[in-house]
Formats: structure tokens, C-alpha cells, sequence
């Protein structure tokens, strides 16, 4: 019931929007806010950074990127589905703040999957695990068998609890068969903060989306030992996939950035932004920016886009009943 009358409320607070919106002008007509709830330099970042360099001349205004971190990525998107539906504040929706934290924290989490409107989808991020280049372990293999060996002495780093950062570790320790003999997790505030981290020897290992460590890998800094696409990414064609080595079932472990908005948002003002994210997938200069980052692009708007963060939603929620993890994440 109290769902019901939420959505009733923000049905009535749209058409004061949409009316005062029409009064002001065509949309927008100032500049546009876009929250990125995880910390400077991580994919979330990059990707708003790029949707706000490419997208401001179809939209005609300015877009400024606003960090506004914590919880794992509950605070930013709280903050954005509590603001007016006008338009100016979005967020850059994220796999863990998004699809990931409403399924397995449900309890904790302060919205659902569906609590913001889906816009669009930009890009997917192709997720690994990655270790110093001065690492003992060489090799997956070497890798598993450390893990097996040692694994509660060994530390990892994460861009919070209830990311890919921690599930992707998380049902890889289940893969390995390890039982409560786990690496112990360090969060970070993102995941530029948990390969810096990697980077100066404070943590054993890392898994995430590639790109935040994609530079750091191609210097001979770091070293990947898998990949979770399912054929190799181009970047890294020496790194073996998951399928490769056995765990076929790390490919449900994906990255992925997308422009969420308020629920009441008015037609007019989605339209404005489902043009600037289509605009996006004939933007070479776009494109080879999220594909720099070491990103994928995978431009989906509409009902489309609701689907994929529906299933992502999904198969986290599943993913988390199968591991015994719902409520269960501090």
C-alpha cells in the first residue's frame, strides 16, 4: 500500500514539474546535475565524466559531475531518488547500486531495482581479477591454489560491500570450493582507490571491472589472471577467460554504467536524454573514450534498458539465495 501511494505522490509531483518546466522553457534550460555515487578516478566516475563531456552539446547545457559517495553507492542513489523529478539531477546508475545492494540488502538499502526510472544503458565493463606483477602466483592456477592454501591470511580490496568487487571474490571462493577459509575483504570508497591500494602492496589481490585497472596492467604494474567475457577481451588477449579455466560461472560477474532519473520524471525530459544517449552510439569520440577506459560500449534505451537492469537485478538476487547472502552482508 505504501508503494502504491509512493507512486501516487510522485505522479502528482510530476505534473506540477512538467508545468512549471513548459512555463520555463523547453528542457534544459541550466545546467544538469549527475551524481556518481562511488569515488573520483572509478568506473562510475569515468563514465560520467564521459556521458557529461559528449552528451552536454545535445542536450545544450552544461552536465557537472558530482561524487557523492558512501554506503556503497546507497547514498548517491538515494539522494537522486529523493530529488524532484525535473530532470536536473541524475545518477549514473552502477551494477552494484543499482541491480546488486536492492537484492542482496534489501533490508539495508533505502530503494528497489525499480525506484528510479532506467533511461538508459551506456556501456558494460569486463570484469577480472588482478594481482602486483611481483606476486608469487603467476597464474590463475598458481592463483587458486595460494587461495586454497592460505586464503584467510590473504586480503583483497573492493569498492564496498555488495559490489561486483566483493560478489565477483565471493562466488569465486564458492567456485574453489572454500568453505570459511576466505581472504579477508577491504573496502574502499571505489575501485581506483582499491588498485591503488593493489598497486602499493596493501592487498593481496582485486576483482573488478578491468578498466579502472587497464593502464596499470598494460604498464606491467599489475597482472590479470582472468576475465569473465565470454571470448577473450581484445585488450588483453593473453589473459584467459573464465570459461577457459573452469569457472565458467564467473561470466555472471559483469560491470555496467547507465543514467537513471527520479521516478515522475516528465515524457518530454526523458526524451531530451534518450536522444543525448542515442546520440552517444554515433559519437566516435564517445566511443573510443569509453573503449580507452576499457569499457564496452552497449547503448540500450527504452524497455530494453529496464529489462537488462531487471535481470541484472535478478541474477544478483539469485546469485545471493544460492550463497546464503541476503541480509546477511555487513
Amino acid at each position: 500500500m505504501r508503494r502504491f501511494s509512493d507512486r501516487i505522490v510522485f505522479a502528482v509531483m510530476a505534473s506540477f514539474v512538467l508545468h512549471n518546466a513548459f512555463a520555463q522553457g523547453p528542457y534544459p534550460n541550466r545546467a544538469i546535475t549527475l551524481v556518481a555515487p562511488y569515488a573520483a578516478g572509478g568506473d562510475a566516475d569515468l563514465a560520467a565524466r564521459a556521458f557529461a563531456n559528449f552528451a552536454g552539446p545535445t542536450l545544450g547545457q552544461g552536465v557537472i559531475v558530482v561524487n557523492r559517495t558512501g554506503a556503497s553507492g546507497v547514498i548517491g542513489s538515494d539522494s537522486v531518488k529523493r530529488a524532484a523529478p525535473d530532470g536536473y539531477t541524475l545518477l549514473l546508475a552502477r551494477t552494484g547500486s543499482q541491480a546488486i545492494l536492492p537484492a542482496i540488502s534489501p533490508a539495508m538499502t533505502k530503494y528497489k531495482w525499480d525506484d528510479l526510472m532506467t533511461v538508459g544503458i551506456l556501456e558494460v565493463n569486463p570484469y577480472g581479477c588482478a594481482v602486483r606483477e611481483d606476486a608469487p602466483f603467476k597464474n590463475f592456477n598458481e592463483f587458486a591454489a595460494a587461495l586454497k592454501a592460505k586464503g584467510p591470511s590473504l586480503n583483497y580490496g573492493t569498492a564496498g560491500t555488495a559490489t561486483t568487487n566483493d560478489m565477483g571474490p565471493r562466488l569465486l571462493f564458492t567456485l574453489l570450493n572454500l568453505g570459511d577459509k576466505v581472504p579477508q575483504q577491504v573496502p574502499f570508497k571505489g575501485t581506483n582507490e582499491a588498485a591503488t591500494a593493489l598497486l602499493a602492496g596493501q592487498i593481496d589481490f582485486s576483482c573488478g571491472s578491468i578498466g579502472t585497472m587497464l593502464s596499470l596492467i598494460k604498464a606491467g604494474k599489475l597482472r590479470a589472471l582472468l576475465i569473465t567475457t565470454p571470448t577473450r577481451y581484445k585488450e588483453l588477449p593473453d589473459v584467459p577467460t573464465a570459461s577457459e579455466l573452469g569457472i565458467a560461472n564467473m561470466e555472471q560477474i559483469i560491470g555496467w554504467s547507465g543514467i537513471s532519473v527520479p521516478l515522475g520524471t516528465p515524457k518530454p525530459v526523458i526524451d531530451k536524454l534518450t536522444e543525448a544517449i542515442l546520440a552517444l552510439d554515433k559519437n566516435p569520440n564517445w566511443r573510443a573514450t569509453t573503449e580507452k577506459m576499457g569499457s564496452v560500449p552497449n547503448i540500450r534505451v527504452g524497455p530494453e534498458a529496464t529489462q537488462f537492469v531487471k535481470q541484472q537485478y535478478e541474477t544478483y538476487f539469485n546469485l545471493g539465495k544460492k550463497l546464503d547472502l541476503i541480509d546477511k552482508i555487513n
